[in-house]
């Protein structure tokens, strides 16, 4: 019979071996069955031979089995033991590190089946909606213009959307990021609403024609700066100096603006499937309960006697959209007449783009995580930004009277479904541009409510948000260097923009407040993004702090991305950001 003593250990797990039952796992159990019985065969063996030899000692042959055998068996014992205290010890290890996000359904390169594709870039489309439908709702009445005016910009927004997110996916970073509306870009064109020369104007809608067309010419001149910085390589040379730790501030706060739980997010708690559908489509099933619920009050009068705010923001017909737009209208270049040009309004509208540059950066970081691709090579997010300003050059020609960057809220909804394809994006885009044709349909859609867009933000932003504290994986958060650089940059990237919204709310302009309007826009817009003063104080102190320490490298986790400062050092990089139709032969990345 086995040592009871030895099958104690635990109860817990089992083993394969019949007298052991109830003792350890299998991974285990191995060394010590082995042990246990080797033990005894040793031992019966040893009984057979004192058995045999009348002239040993004749004690009891259990006890030579217990001295000998059980030796020989209580050093496996030992052994197995060990394994075990070796199984345990690695459960307390830290998670290792992570190139590519794992537990991801789709990646860029891996797209679902087309039915599947349809619906989740169907998902996309409405996601985006929200600030397409917002920017202009609050831009257009103060340029002068009516529900009509209103309904040509949402539908030409929408389809430059369209144009600028084919192109970033096609021929940009390749990565499945959505390109729209940007509220960067708000401040500088209510700087150009409130310019004196257009204060004369009585008309109203000659009044929203001069402003569009100055907003034009802003907006076209701005773009070169992203164009200048992307395509030139000088975008690459930043990028390549930026850490993980660096990172980590501007992703965090590219994405924390909104920071609740909102209704989608119990969907997929609440209704469980093993396909993953309600997770997967929790943003189709929340549009579609709460934009009935608000169409059916609508409908039978809730809101007749409430607040003007209240109809305003539940109501779905408040925007006058559906009555608006035309059955069928394609946006076309200078569809408003040419565009103007204004030195100081130019400059206010670079500093816009410069903001947008930064924090899409941020994004494009996010969105490579999220579709589990490997960290963006510079030279690739070079290649993005260029291509993004050309998406605000074509906004210029257009006439949407707003900049284009990386959608933040569609970049949390890939980490909401756990779906990175490149494929869903672009059909999303195709959505887009369909939709913005056919202006009463895609006017149905803009009607969603208000406070359902905003409980979609709550949950996007963090998701956005929580990509860049994943990065600090990278880096030893036990460096008292560490520590300083992320708390200082996240406090700065916090407080300082507070304190420039404030300031502006309660004297109507910005701390900068000189007679060069220009200049003031251009100060207040830059210090108003959380993720431009964070990602600039971490960059700063990162790549000037004890930089001559031999164990800073190793802490600010630079090490981790040393492999994909260049495109060709890492074999994945061809497979997520190479250009299609062997365009790499002509339009190299280093």
């Amino acid at each position: 019979m086995i040592d009871s003593t030895v099958c104690s250990v635990s109860l817990t797990y089992a083993c394969t071996h019949e007298e052991c039952v109830g003792c350890l796992p299998s991974t285990t159990i191995s060394l010590l069955c082995f042990g246990l019985h080797e033990g005894r065969a040793a031992g019966e063996e040893t009984d057979r031979k004192q058995v045999n030899s009348s002239s040993l000692s004749r004690k009891p042959a259990h006890t030579n089995w217990k001295e000998q055998g059980g030796e020989e068996g209580r050093e496996r014992r030992m052994a197995g033991g060990g394994a075990d205290a070796a199984l345990k010890q690695d459960d307390t290890q830290p998670h290792p590190v992570k190139d590519q996000l794992p537990d991801v359904s789709y990646c860029i390169t891996s797209p679902p089946p087309w039915p599947e594709a349809f619906l989740l870039g169907f998902q996309h489309y409405l996601v985006m909606l929200g600030t397409t439908v917002i920017i202009p709702t609050a831009l257009v009445p103060q340029m002068g213009g009516g529900n009509d005016e209103k309904a040509r910009v949402i539908q030409t927004l929408l389809f430059v959307a369209g144009l600028n997110t084919l192109l970033q996916t096609t021929f940009g970073t390749r990565l499945p990021a959505v390109i729209g509306g940007s509220y960067t870009f708000v401040v500088p064109t209510i700087s150009i609403i409130l310019a004196a020369r257009y204060s004369t104007i009585v008309d109203p809608h000659q009044r929203f024609l001069h402003i569009m067309r100055g907003t034009q010419g802003a907006l076209i001149v701005s773009s070169a700066i992203q164009i200048i910085l992307g395509f030139s390589g000088l975008w690459r040379i930043v990028v390549r100096l930026l850490s993980p730790l660096s990172a980590a501030p501007l992703v965090a706060l590219a994405g924390f603006g909104l920071y609740e739980f909102g209704f989608p997010g119990y969907i997929p708690h609440l209704l469980r499937s093993k396909k993953h559908v309600f997770d997967r489509y929790a943003v189709l099933f929340s549009i579609a309960i709460v934009w009935l619920y608000a169409f059916i009050l609508t409908v039978g009068g809730a809101y007749k006697h409430a607040a003007a705010k209240t109809r305003q923001h539940c109501r779905t017909d408040r925007s006058g959209l559906i009555a608006s737009s035309p059955w069928i209208r394609v946006p076309y270049p200078f569809q408003w007449g040419a565009p103007t040009f204004n030195g100081g309004e130019a400059f206010a509208m670079m500093a816009a783009a410069f903001v947008a540059l930064v924090e899409s950066t941020g994004t494009f970081i996010a969105v490579s995580r999220y579709s589990s691709a490997t960290p963006v090579p510079p030279s690739i997010l070079g290649r993005g930004v260029g291509w993004q300003g050309i998406g605000i050059l074509l906004d210029g020609l257009f006439g949407t009277a707003n900049g284009s960057t990386v959608s933040v809220e569609n970049a949390g909804l890939i980490a909401l479904t756990r779906v990175g394809s490149r494929r869903v994006v672009q059909i999303s885009a195709g959505f887009m541009i369909f939709f913005s044709i056919l202006g009463k349909f895609g006017a149905v859609f803009a009607s969603v409510p208000g406070p359902i867009i905003a409980a979609l933000y709550c949950l996007f932003f963090a998701y956005v948000g929580v990509a860049g504290l994943g990065l600090l994986q990278f880096c030893n958060l036990n460096s008292f260097r560490t520590k300083f650089i992320l708390g200082f940059s996240v406090f700065l990237g916090l407080s300082v923009p507070q304190y420039f919204n404030e300031y502006t709310s309660v004297a109507g302009y910005g701390p900068a407040h000189t007679g060069a309007r220009w200049f003031n826009d251009m100060v207040n817009v830059a210090f108003s993004s959380e993720a431009l003063v964070a990602g600039f104080v971490a960059y700063f102190l990162d790549n000037t702090l004890h930089r001559n320490d031999p164990t800073a490298r190793k802490d600010r986790g630079y090490h981790f991305w040393d492999k994909f400062r260049s495109y060709r050092t890492d074999p994945r990089s061809e497979e997520f950001y190479s250009l299609p139709f062997n365009l790499n032969k002509f339009f190299p990345a280093d």
